[in-house]
């Protein structure tokens, strides 16, 4: 292997020129460039880049990473070879060294600062798991618990070792779970009631501390996901049996991880750390799939010894756009679990129900997550419900036969157009589902609006990609007398921000619409709804970087919910066609769900699993 052999991996497109100049500089670190150190570096820079946190090199070693003959071939060292070269490399450490690239004793290549990252959150989550509850007084807890969760309101699920259960309040396990341990995780899919079981736990946890007072904060990855969070529980407290005194000291205000850690412009740190902790006695956060590997660790350094930390979320969606897979690893996705035999014994004497449990456990990590897993939203003969669940257990045969068979009136399937026809085909869907939200008068009529219908796309670029549907959109509804773009800027257009701006409080995800201002003569203003859904205006020019949004990628639409979506597939692979994207696509719609596609690109779809190289899952499981 020699170094030119590496530079065709650039010209091919596999590395791109910081991954070149990453793997060059750590390569001169040494006494002359080493070609496979060289290559390791690049290849993290690269996976980084990719949603991993490191390298597994016993996956790559060996492979050939261009396969043709000659010059341009380029394949990995065999494992052994390459470790003894990377062991030389003063750049290249192990546990514990202050090194720009961190080997560890499973074969795994860390950049430094991403290890780092991976053992604070382990340490915190370990340090704060087993059975050990904190200090509660029980019989309040078990009172509160009878009357926020009534016997008559019991939900069925399922237990871990797939037996049906007719007696296990799920929802009342999780808010127990959130009262016994300093650590809490709450997964669940659409319509499961996360959001209810949050209001009942505030609830539950400032009465049971009662006449003490509890600081909680709320919050959640994006601005749009907040906002659905605080309209949440402004409802879901009116409805809670308790005092008012504690209703009234139920937080409704819900920032982003960002706002609530207060973020230094510029900066990838916060004013909240380890060394200034955040004063907090509770912190929630929902939406926690998508929160990425350096955030949920800058989190979690940040909170006081004390603070009990709840996350929420589901761990069948979508990881995060930036490395890691955080919640789906602490959830060990794709594998259920038991209580504990001590977790089991508490819970039954304080709420009657029996969990499973196994006897050879000891307390772990299992007693601090709970599986939400009756939908109050979907019937069990949903399409949506049932097409989902489908989906997350990579059955391609059953969910084609159960998109195309027609059994179902809320999911629908559209064999995908060429290029050249999809305008036409759209444009019956395009004029009536926008019809309504372009002809409002008022911001809030047009939000409403606006925000039962969209189209989700799995790729941003291509022809099936939302770059190219938002142009076709937008010539369909000009062809309509809908909307009159004579310049970028016209009354309707949807915005989304893809930058955040702290000094405008706008925030990456957050929607805006086009409006004239009657008080300033018709100028043109973006109008965006805040999370208590007051209405900020802003000079279009004065907006951080934004994109047309009729259209938007299934990543973009996580903390979403529509009642009605058309969910568009590529006519060819991708690497981001998974179970999982899939899954999340399906589940944005309330209603009704049109998947465009093709049979095979579909499957192939189903067949995949998002898989990101981590330690974080085998420090928790496995340790």
């Amino acid at each position: 292997m020699n170094l030119e052999n590496i530079n065709t991996l650039y010209e091919k497109g596999i590395f791109s020129s910081l991954d070149i100049h990453f793997g060059r500089f750590i390569s001169n670190c040494g006494d002359a460039p080493n070609p496979e150190v060289f290559l390791a570096a690049a290849l993290v820079s690269n996976a980084k880049k990719n949603g991993h946190i490191c390298i597994d090199l016993s996956d790559v070693a060996g492979k050939k990473l261009v396969k043709s003959e000659g010059k341009d071939a380029v394949t990995c060292p065999t494992l052994d070879a390459w470790l003894v070269k990377l062991k030389l490399s003063p750049a290249i450490g192990s546990p514990g060294d202050y090194t720009p690239l961190i080997l560890d004793d499973k074969k795994r290549l860390y950049l430094y600062r991403y290890l780092d990252y991976q053992e604070k959150l382990v340490d915190y989550i370990l340090l704060r798991t087993g059975y050990n509850p904190v200090d509660v007084d029980v019989t309040k807890v078990k009172t509160c618990l009878e009357r926020f969760f009534p016997s008559n309101q019991l939900s069925n699920g399922q237990l871990s070792n797939g037996q049906l259960s007719n007696d296990i309040d799920w929802q009342k396990t999780a808010a127990l779970a959130s009262a016994l341990n300093p650590f809490c995780v709450i997964s669940g899919g659409p319509g499961t009631g996360k959001t209810t079981t949050i209001a009942r736990i505030m609830a539950l946890l400032i009465e049971v501390h009662f006449p003490s007072t509890l600081r909680i904060c709320l919050a959640a990855p994006t601005g749009k996901a907040a906002g659905r969070l605080q309209e949440s529980i402004k409802m879901e407290k009116e409805k809670l049996d308790c005092a008012g005194k504690i209703k009234d000291s139920i937080p409704e205000e819900v920032s982003t991880i960002h706002r609530l850690l207060k973020s230094i412009p510029d900066s990838p740190y916060f004013r909240f750390n380890e060394n200034n902790p955040l004063p907090a006695d509770v912190v929630i956060i929902d939406e926690a799939s998508m929160i990425d590997l350096a955030l949920m660790s800058k989190l979690v350094q940040a909170l006081l010894p004390h603070t009990r930390l709840i996350l929420i979320g589901d761990k069948n969606q979508l990881s995060s756009v930036e490395a890691g897979s955080v919640l789906g690893d602490i959830c060990d996705t794709g594998n259920l679990h038991g209580f504990s035999l001590p977790f089991c014994r508490t819970a039954e004497k304080i709420t009657g129900q029996r969990h499973d449990c196994n006897q050879n456990k000891q307390s772990g990590i299992f007693d601090s997550i709970v599986h939400l897993q009756k939908s109050y939203r979907f019937s069990d003969d949903s399409g949506i419900n049932v097409l989902s669940r489908t989906i997350n257990s990579g059955d391609a045969n059953k969910s084609v036969s159960l998109i195309q068979n027609g059994k179902f009136g809320d999911i629908k399937w559209q064999n995908l157009p060429v290029p050249h026809d999809i305008i036409q085909l759209l444009k019956d869907i395009v004029v009536n589902s926008f019809d309504v939200y372009l002809h409002a008068k008022t911001p809030d009529e047009m939000f409403n609006a606006f925000n039962r219908f969209r189209i989700l796309c799995a790729l941003r670029e291509g022809p099936y990609g939302v770059v190219s549907l938002n142009r076709a959109i937008e010539q369909i509804l000009a062809d309509k007398g809908l909307i009159h773009p004579g310049t970028i800027w016209y009354p309707g257009r949807p915005v989304m921000i893809t930058r955040n701006d702290y000094n405008l409080k706008l925030f990456n995800g957050d929607i805006g619409i086009v409006m004239p201002e009657v008080s300033s003569g018709n100028d043109l203003r973006v109008c965006f709804q805040s999370p208590d859904n007051v209405i900020r205006k802003f000079h279009p020019f004065r907006l951080p970087e934004h994109e047309t949004v009729y259209a938007m990628t299934v990543h973009k639409s996580q903390g979403s919910e529509f009642e009605k979506i058309v969910l568009i597939l590529p006519d060819s692979e991708s690497p981001v066609l998974t179970r999982e994207l899939l899954y999340t696509g399906i589940t944005r719609a309330r209603k009704k769900v049109e998947i465009w596609g093709t049979e095979n690109i579909f499957r192939f779809a189903v067949s995949r699993r998002i898989k990101r190289s981590s330690g974080l899952r085998d420090a928790l499981w496995c340790g």
